[in-house]
């Protein structure tokens, strides 16, 4: 890494290793003259020749390299700082600690840790894949840095450092009937199979008010209680669903689903929120984390606004 306390050390350690200064620049990106400036300024005030001048290059004085071989300790020693000052940081170890629900667990927090494990390899996670309800309680005394849940309540415990509203809508195998139909109303599902969110997965409440108010009873039915299962079931066109956007948009994205929002007065979308206890002192390593997966849930909002109205 370049020393950042003194540009002149870097220049001078270009040009012992090179014997040019020209060679130095080159590597350094920078121009000759400001090598040399460096150098001529550090013999003025150190009072000692650092170089000797030769017909076919620079060569180190005596004084040089007494110098040389300081500033090269002196570089191994600064490394050494530099990881102390990391592990302070909470960069060189530690882990993370957080919770989600399990319809993110085909995500973009799979893909931050992808990317936070690249960046720091000796960082650890433990993750807990649960229920909102549990994340929040985990999270608010603090055995957990910080979670992913739908729908938070309003608690002074917690507090919600992201957010994004999901839509609830009509999810559809690419090769089901329907999938080429700009906007589906209820009637037009009457004749198909319904993939059914069963407690407690939070949409069984939305998706029964909905049915209710509808006046709607679907002949055709599987109630299932877990995501996972309810994707599987519409990969193998078993019928569609009900679901909000946020559980399906791997496959909507991949355009193995198609997704059709639902405007409903008095339809609430799902929120997910990214949330931590106010007064948690975070790591370092969390709080970069925290950093990323708050980008990708702006990432995914924008991608969601797009694909919902094309």
């Amino acid at each position: 890494m370049a020393l950042p306390f003194s540009r002149f050390s870097e220049y001078f350690i270009a040009v012992a290793k090179t014997g040019s200064l020209r060679k130095a620049a080159d590597q350094l990106y920078i121009s000759v003259s400001a090598v040399h400036r460096q150098i001529a300024l550090a013999e003025e005030e150190l009072g000692v020749a650092l170089f000797e001048r030769l017909p076919n290059g620079l060569k180190l004085t005596l004084a040089g390299e007494l110098l040389y071989a300081d500033l090269l300790t002196w570089q191994k020693e600064f490394q050494t700082t530099q990881k102390r000052l990391n592990e302070i940081q909470g960069l060189q170890r530690g882990s993370v600690d957080f919770g989600m629900i399990s319809a993110l667990s085909e995500s973009f927090v799979t893909q931050v840790i992808q990317s936070i494990h690249q960046d720091y390899p000796w960082i650890n996670f433990s993750i807990r894949v649960l229920d909102s309800e549990r994340v929040a309680d985990l999270v608010i005394n603090a055995e957990l840095d910080f979670g992913l849940i739908l729908n938070p309540k309003h608690q002074h415990q917690l507090q919600i450092s992201s957010f994004i509203e999901m839509p609830l809508g009509f999810v559809i195998p690419k090769q089901h009937h329907l999938a080429n139909k700009e906007k589906i109303y209820f009637s037009d599902t009457l004749e198909f199979n319904h993939i059914i969110p069963a407690a407690p997965l939070i949409i069984h409440d939305h998706v029964t008010a909905l049915y209710k108010k509808h006046d709607f009873n679907p002949p055709h039915k599987i109630e299932c209680n877990d995501i996972h299962m309810m994707i599987s079931l519409l990969r193998q066109n078993l019928g569609i669903a009900i679901m909000s956007y946020l559980d399906a948009y791997p496959f909507i994205e991949s355009g193995e689903f198609e997704f059709r929002a639902i405007h409903d007065n008095g339809l609430h979308p799902i929120t997910l929120a990214l949330c931590v206890a106010p007064k948690r002192q975070l790591s370092r390593i969390a709080q970069i984390m925290m950093n990323q997966i708050i980008e990708e849930m702006e990432a995914l909002k924008l991608r969601m606004l797009k694909n919902i109205h094309e």
